[in-house]
């Protein structure tokens, strides 16, 4: 049975959120919130954690995670970002975008896509997960709390604990984070494209 953290959405308890962080580290799957819904994570290098999210979503081995960092210079570390592109997610992070880019050899190979060796990224605007980076000192590799057969993510953390207590191993209750998932762009060719619309404002890219 999971453990069942609840956490200031504006003034997280470090306490709690070390504790989480010990978790990860110990290879463990929690479920925390974000800027646009909560969301799946454990740590990069864990394939047995990420074959448990992938078993939660019922989704293959072409599922694409996204790795969430801190802060750009974290992007720049496993994405190939020009100048161009940097003023960009400049401009629009931290915030409720998710980031196709060119993988660098940081990432593991399972976690990029399979034919274009690339990969998701983005920077939460959240406090919980912004203490939650800054403890765990690398990115959070993640995937969007939407479960089978469902089109929209889980909102409520209460809910969350019912469906997936024997599940994951800890549940981050950070309140009501919405059911809007980030708004994906794809920025692999000369001009950045929606691939997805959600809650981050796309007219930085149109």
């Amino acid at each position: 049975m999971s453990q069942y953290f609840q956490i200031h959405p504006e003034n997280p308890q470090l306490r709690l959120i070390r504790q989480a962080v010990d978790r990860v580290r110990n290879g463990e799957v929690i479920v925390y919130p974000t800027d646009s819904a909560y969301a799946l994570g454990c740590h990069i290098g864990d394939k047995k954690a990420l074959d448990r999210i992938r078993q939660i979503r019922r989704v293959d081995d072409k599922h694409n995670f996204t790795l969430v960092c801190r802060d750009l210079s974290e992007i720049a570390a496993y994405a190939k970002v020009d100048n161009t592109a940097y003023r960009l997610l400049n401009a629009c992070t931290p915030g409720a975008y998710t980031f196709i880019l060119p993988a660098t050899r940081e990432v593991p190979r399972r976690l990029m896509h399979p034919k274009r060796r690339t990969i998701g990224l983005r920077v939460p605007d959240h406090p919980i997960v912004k203490m939650l980076l800054e403890e765990l000192g690398e990115p959070l590799m993640s995937s969007t709390l939407i479960l089978p057969g469902e089109d929209m993510p889980m909102t409520e953390a209460y809910e969350i604990r019912e469906e997936l207590e024997h599940h994951v191993d800890l549940i981050v209750d950070g309140g009501n984070c919405g059911i809007e998932p980030t708004t994906v762009v794809d920025m692999t060719g000369d001009i950045p494209q929606i691939a997805r619309y959600g809650k981050g404002d796309p007219g930085f890219f149109e």
